[in-house]
């Protein structure tokens, strides 16, 4: 495996790791709602769900930097593989499809108060759309598959 690709990948775990850690925590301007976060999720309830989402990429992120010099092993690319695909099949359940095909009003609701005062460049269909956080998270998303595809390709 070249170490060139293997360092694009870790540096695409960086960003989904430290978006997963800080989006909801820190402000970025635009980029999110602190208030409208904080008015839906108690900080137990956030703090809980952070957890959850930031272990899987972790231990992701720290096996792929404890392995930079010494080679993947299968199993971490398996895992990569796994759980990056669950990432992207969350993102299309959770945002890509609601905006392409509908959800229900409840659903509407929530993402609108959630969202509706962070920046998106997309226009909105359904009432939705999706904020420009979380299309550069998927983007980064796509682009770990994309890397791995290219590890993959690589080890045969």
């Amino acid at each position: 495996m070249a170490a060139d690709i293997i360092g694009v990948l870790i540096a695409l775990q960086i960003l989904v790791v430290a978006f997963v850690a800080l989006h909801n925590w820190i402000p970025l301007g635009a980029l999110n709602d602190l208030p409208a976060v904080r008015a839906e999720f108690p900080t137990g309830k956030l703090l809980l769900t952070t957890l959850s989402n930031l272990t899987p990429a972790a231990i992701g992120l720290g096996a792929s930097i404890f392995y930079f010099r010494r080679g993947f092993p299968d199993w971490l690319i398996w895992y990569l593989w796994i759980f990056y695909l669950l990432a992207c099949c969350g993102s299309l359940w959770a945002w890509w499809i609601p905006y392409f095909f509908g959800a229900g009003k409840k659903r509407i609701a929530r993402e609108q108060a959630l969202y509706r005062n962070t920046h998106s460049f997309l226009p909105e269909r359904h009432g939705l759309r999706p904020n420009t956080l979380h299309v550069i998270f998927d983007v980064v998303t796509v682009a770990i598959l994309i890397t791995l595809a290219v590890l993959t390709a690589q080890a045969r």
